[in-house]
């Protein structure tokens, strides 16, 4: 498949750059690919599209203040975004220069914090950092809150609150596992009231998700590497849900991705890993049944991943009556919960 199979037409306007004031507020797509049907719903009405018993599987990273902006040594302005924390002191940065720093280069950031450039790796820097704080620390004083480009805007003071979700507790991610936005303390009291179960997994969300697909054949295309992990009690928690009955919900494609990457052999192991995991139309799901998430970017990957998990004609279809019905889109828009299609000959695709 071409990545332009993955097009489709937005209007600029209906690109959600500010939350609505309630997380909850939100419209929803209900999409089910067994039907092939979607209808419009809002969100706040999501516990009656579950049955007691059910399994809601979250991430529960946590959004660092990733960007920083400083200048070399040779008084160059350069602004940092991080990819990966590598330690208490080391991370995997992009950084934007009118020219590149070469190992050994001197940085300074915020006129606080002094770094220098360790090595390149392909289109990241590996950076080391002034060892009396923790860089976690000089992030969370001097660090802005890492917006992605379509919002078009810098970081305001709500989006340190409403750009994370309110169970996110281990920090590592670069950008919020979006789908979770939509639910507040609220929401998952009445989810556990109507018989919900809830379990979590971690991975932290990199840069790299910001990058756009630049081939064509989407086979060709390369993930970056992700830090996940699947605790133990999760794993029960799906093998319980599984035998009462209940149906699998990922809230999110990282928590999808997460898990599916963890089940790579067939069965769900357990403990942490690294995931380049490329989910394209014709891979097949081993844990997830069902998946909220939120509208995706032309020509992205996780719109690649949705159509592998819904169907790709019924996913185009979906998009093209949200647009027309002018659902809010990407980060801060509204949600999809979709029910997987099934299952053709087993087929794997992407990285592993």
């Amino acid at each position: 498949m071409k990545t332009s199979d993955f097009d489709y037409a937005l209007p600029d306007e209906l690109i959600a750059r500010h939350p609505l004031p309630e997380r909850d507020a939100s419209r929803l797509l209900h999409v089910d690919a067994a039907a092939d049907s979607f209808h419009d719903c809002e969100f706040i009405d999501l516990p009656a599209l579950f049955r007691p018993g059910d399994l809601l599987i979250f991430n529960d990273t946590r959004v660092i203040k990733a960007r920083l902006r400083g200048e070399k040594a040779s008084g160059g302005k350069v602004e940092m975004l991080v990819e990966r924390l590598l330690g208490e002191h080391e991370a995997l940065v992009f950084l934007r220069a009118s020219k590149s720093p070469r190992p050994g280069s001197r940085l300074r950031f915020a006129d606080a914090i002094d770094a220098r450039v360790e090595a390149r790796e392909q289109d990241l820097f590996r950076l080391s950092f002034d060892p009396t704080r923790p860089l976690l620390a000089w992030l969370d004083q001097y660090g802005e809150v890492p917006l992605p480009p379509y919002l078009a805007r810098g970081a305001e003071a709500d989006d340190d609150r409403r750009y994370q979700t309110v169970y996110a507790r281990d920090p590592g991610a670069v950008a919020a596992p979006t789908a979770g936005l939509h639910f507040n303390d609220a929401m998952l009291a009445r989810l556990r009231e109507h018989g919900v179960e809830t379990a979590f997994v971690t991975l932290h969300v990199g840069a790299g998700t910001f990058l756009p697909v630049r081939v064509e054949d989407i086979h060709d295309h390369r993930m970056h590497s992700e830090r996940y992990l699947v605790p133990e009690a999760t794993a029960e928690a799906i093998e319980t849900a599984r035998a009462r009955g209940g149906r699998v919900t990922a809230v999110g494609t990282t928590s999808l991705r997460a898990l599916e990457s963890a089940a790579r052999s067939g069965t769900l192991a357990t403990g942490s890993g690294e995931t380049d995991l490329f989910i394209t139309p014709g891979y097949r799901f081993r844990v997830i049944d069902r998946l909220i998430t939120n509208f995706h970017l032309p020509r992205s990957t996780l719109l690649m991943l949705v159509s592998a998990f819904g169907g790709t004609e019924l996913l185009r279809r979906a998009y093209r009556h949200a647009v027309a019905e002018r659902y809010r889109f990407f980060s801060y828009g509204d949600a999809m919960l979709i029910e997987r299609r099934q299952h053709g000959p087993e087929k794997n695709a992407g990285a592993s």
